[in-house]
């Protein structure tokens, strides 16, 4: 009977890795690597949240108070620049937008995003504002990459520009990155490929390396939200395991002196 049991709690265990490996395969993502200690990337993400995401998407979990101290933000130029209508800094960061509003307009609530990163991982927040493109079958003529059939606007386009998806011949490349030779005619071999993304030129404000940019400054300030304790925890976690070394060092040699005077 407790074989069964542990044979059941297996399997109910190994059920999510049976669902992902039938899912198919996976979207390529785009990795970026967060920097909590980088206070000017947060500060500019959080400029670009608020001007572009807090209109309808909350951060009700963050306080802008706790970003300024954070972040090393004087609360004068918190208050004149980064809080908008009749907020005060304690408070959180809410949209004004009313919800039953939002929800008539775009189908739903645009979810809270203050633990999007720790729901979603970092590489796929950054790779889904990056990867919105022309798509006339939908309601808001977008769609996304990485988010099929995905339900907003791209808030971003004025400083990305008009993004469009074609088909064409691209390099196949081996697990390095490294473009994979013909064997015979010496020549780079390519694939077909309909991930082909071209923007127009004079739509976007921005080239695609200040985009790039913008959107790593705006993806480290939601990892920020996300863990705002992380760089407190890792500069705690040194310092725990510097004492652990010390302290086990001085029981050693405690422990030597103890049993000399035993024996």
């Amino acid at each position: 009977m407790m074989m069964k049991k542990l044979l059941l709690l297996t399997l109910v265990m190994l059920l999510p890795v049976f669902a992902q490996a039938s899912a198919g395969p996976a979207i390529q993502l785009d990795s970026m690597q967060a920097d909590a200690t980088d206070k000017a990337s947060l500060q500019r993400g959080m400029q670009t949240y608020v001007n572009y995401c807090l209109g309808c998407h909350t951060a009700k979990y963050q306080r802008y108070i706790r970003a300024a101290e954070d972040l090393d933000i004087p609360e004068d130029l918190m208050t004149e620049h980064l809080i908008f209508g009749d907020q005060k800094i304690g408070e959180q960061m809410t949209s004004a937008m009313d919800p039953k509003l939002a929800a008539k307009w775009f189908g739903a609530t645009p979810p809270d995003l203050t633990n999007e990163v720790n729901l979603r991982g970092a590489d796929w927040v950054y790779t889904y504002l990056r990867t919105f493109y022309v798509d006339e079958s939908r309601p808001y003529g977008v769609n996304n990459v990485v988010y099929p059939a995905v339900g907003m606007p791209n808030v971003l386009a004025e400083l990305q520009g008009v993004q469009s998806k074609t088909c064409g011949d691209v390099a196949i490349v081996d697990l390095h990155g490294a473009a994979v030779m013909d064997s015979q005619t010496g020549e780079p071999m390519t694939e077909q490929s309909c991930e082909i993304f071209s923007i127009a030129e004079g739509t976007g404000s921005m080239t695609p390396a200040e985009f790039d940019a913008t959107i790593y400054d705006l993806t480290n300030f939601m990892s920020y939200m996300a863990k705002p304790y992380k760089s407190d925890s890792q500069r705690i976690g040194l310092w725990a395991v510097l004492f652990c070394i010390m302290m086990t060092i001085l029981f050693y040699f405690l422990k030597k002196e103890y049993w000399r005077d035993v024996h």
